[in-house]
């Protein structure tokens, strides 16, 4: 997802490396902080692939500063990652919200769409944080208050999602 969030970012904008990690850090930074001993590297990877380039540039004080720009490879990249989007990147929910954050650059929407009706089936399967056996326990069926909790909160989140993605949905099917 770092590499998504760089790429993300840099579709929208040249940064350099500072001004990234805190674009990065305000997305996903209470969840995964990221350190300049990830991000740096994750720059040079994607660097080496093609997918951005650095300019010397000088800085407002004395430095100069490194300057990333997405190549149009990287901008393909990025929409390629986003419209193929499935498994983890559909079911976690921090790398969902990251992969939400730059669905926008997906200019189709019927490609959008696709995403996003992963994600409703993703949903639509009954699940719990706890189980009986095979059976995912609701909250109402739990003695422990902050068990039911953790499910109340669940369930509220869910089901908020669930109306922003059938809204959206159809939305997007009427573009």
């Amino acid at each position: 997802m770092l590499e998504l969030s760089i790429l993300g970012f840099l579709y929208e904008t040249p940064l350099h490396g500072y001004q990234l990690r805190k674009h990065i850090t305000a997305l996903t930074g209470h969840v995964r902080p990221v350190g300049e001993s990830t991000l740096y590297p994750a720059i040079k990877r994607l660097e080496k692939a093609g997918l951005l380039v650095r300019d010397t540039q000088p800085g407002p004080a004395a430095a100069p500063r490194q300057v990333l720009t997405l190549t149009p490879a990287g901008r393909d990249e990025l929409r390629r990652r986003l419209a193929e989007a499935d498994g983890p990147d559909i079911t976690d929910e921090n790398r969902w919200f990251t992969l939400l954050a730059f669905l926008r650059h997906l200019d189709d929407p019927a490609a959008q769409a696709s995403v996003l009706r992963r994600r409703l089936a993703f949903l639509e399967e009954p699940a719990s944080f706890f189980y009986a056996g095979e059976h995912p326990l609701r909250a109402e069926e739990l003695d422990d208050r902050f068990r039911q909790g953790i499910l109340t909160i669940a369930r509220a989140t869910s089901q908020a999602e669930l109306a922003w993605l059938r809204t959206t949905l159809t939305d997007l099917e009427h573009v």
